[in-house]
């Protein structure tokens, strides 16, 4: 039996969790005082996940702007966020970018696009 000291961040309680794992597998959760940290902490030891947000370099901007914020469409595996970044830098957009707009697509080969998040012009 192994345990697991976690912070919830399934909403702004900031509960402290201890999860239980027996054989590598999740069994229980104590310290939630909502049902988001029992969720919240099933996930994290079993499939963590993380929305990825960074800039990328733009070109032809009116504005004089060099970088657009940017994020993942959807959380993706935490193993995988280097692979993510490393497709980030290597994406120019070019402007106008709307907010929205794909900048890359299959980012870090997880499947999921990486989106603007501010209009450059």
């Amino acid at each position: 039996m192994e345990k697991r000291i976690l912070t919830c961040i399934g909403c702004p309680m900031g509960c402290q969790l201890e999860v239980t794992l027996e054989k590598g597998a999740f069994a229980s959760v104590t310290g939630n005082t909502c049902k988001n940290g029992a969720r919240y902490a099933q996930k994290e030891v079993t499939d963590p996940r993380r929305i990825v947000t960074t800039t990328v370099r733009v070109e032809g901007s009116r504005e004089n702007a060099c970088t657009v914020p940017c994020k993942t469409a959807q959380d993706v595996p935490k193993d995988l966020i280097f692979a993510v970044m490393e497709d980030a830098a290597a994406v120019v957009a070019t402007a106008p970018v709307r907010i929205g707009d794909v900048l890359k697509e299959n980012a870090g080969g997880t499947g999921v696009s990486l989106i603007a998040t501010k209009n450059v012009n």
